[in-house]
């Protein structure tokens, strides 16, 4: 669904086989090579892997005779993501594809040559000073866009929706994560509009979850927005599991609310990991990344866990419901 405050604008299982991925030995010079970084594990990306190879097939490529994968994953050991960034740099690929801001802020640092499309990202390239422009990026990066300062600050709308009374709300951040300050910025100013003071908690790792939360009915907050991060998304049902047994309304992507979570609210990432075969595509075929437009994510889904909503006593409101692409039981 698109928001009330409206914004501004396969086969998983050869890539399990080996971290490299299977088609990494195809001959170089007989198929294009693409580089594929990820922060987090092979096995926690297979659903954005599979989206990536069907976009491609769409397209007429098939994986392992039109195309080689060269995959590199960090395994959750970000200060390994430099080391294999470089690495597939050496490799001379014909083209990175970044699972993640971490990946790509690895990528970018390895290589001012070779093109790199990030899939999907919540981060503001802008900002970041990774791109010059959305219309025209400029470089060696292009992709998509998903509008993450927006989107967290509509996640706390929606804290204000479903907890009228809410004065403290925590957000959970990677600190690996280099797209928060921004983020912060606008979720700062929302959070004051709405009269919520936020408290930001860091976790790294997914060992930290137990102690964060623990600290966070300690400052007897009223709600948890997630940041849209590759290492939170992989520990979904973590942190859902977390945030009922403290009860804690849990706001963040689709991904928390089917594992559990109260609400999520964003995008389709699998499904823009298809479509960026589009950028792929068109990159082999000659076109420069700097002067492909970033794509604007455009439509945004609200998913409601009514179990969950139940579980933790909270009657929702009746314009959320009606507002809700999804309900989950």
């Amino acid at each position: 669904m698109q928001s009330r405050r409206a914004f501004v604008a396969g086969l998983a299982a050869p890539w399990l086989l080996s971290p490299v991925g299977a088609y990494a030995q195809s001959p170089s010079g007989r198929a294009p090579r693409i580089g594929i970084l990820i922060a987090e594990s092979v096995a926690d990306q297979a659903a954005r892997l599979d989206a990536l190879r069907a976009g491609l097939q769409d397209l007429g490529y098939i994986v392992g005779k039109d195309l080689a994968f060269d995959i590199r994953a960090a395994d959750g050991r970000y200060e390994r993501l430099s080391g294999l960034a470089m690495e597939l740099a050496r490799l001379r690929v014909d083209l990175l594809v970044a699972f993640g801001i971490k990946a790509l802020v690895a990528a970018k640092q390895a290589t001012t040559t070779i093109p790199i499309v990030i899939p999907a990202t919540s981060s503001d390239l802008v900002a970041m000073k990774l791109i010059t422009s959305l219309a025209r990026p400029g470089g060696n990066i292009t992709g998509s866009t998903t509008f993450g300062s927006e989107v967290m600050a509509e996640r706390l709308e929606i804290v204000r929706d479903v907890l009228p009374r809410a004065t403290g709300v925590a957000v959970l951040t990677n600190p690996a994560n280099a797209s928060f300050g921004p983020t912060f910025r606008q979720m700062d100013a929302t959070a004051r509009s709405l009269k919520i003071a936020l408290k930001v908690f860091e976790a790294a790792t997914a060992t930290q979850f137990e102690r964060l939360f623990e600290n966070m009915v300690r400052e007897q907050v009223d709600a948890l927005v997630v940041q849209d991060d590759t290492m939170f998304a992989t520990h979904a049902a973590v942190l859902a599991e977390l945030a009922t047994r403290h009860r804690l309304a849990a706001i963040g992507s689709h991904g928390l609310a089917e594992a559990g979570g109260l609400v999520g609210y964003g995008r389709d990432e699998v499904a823009l990991y298809r479509r960026s075969a589009h950028y792929v595509d068109r990159i082999l075929k000659g076109a420069a990344p700097g002067l492909l437009p970033i794509e604007q994510a455009n439509r945004f889904e609200l998913w409601v866990n009514l179990t969950t909503a139940q579980s933790l006593g909270i009657r929702m409101p009746e314009a959320l419901l009606i507002r809700a692409d999804k309900t989950l039981r």
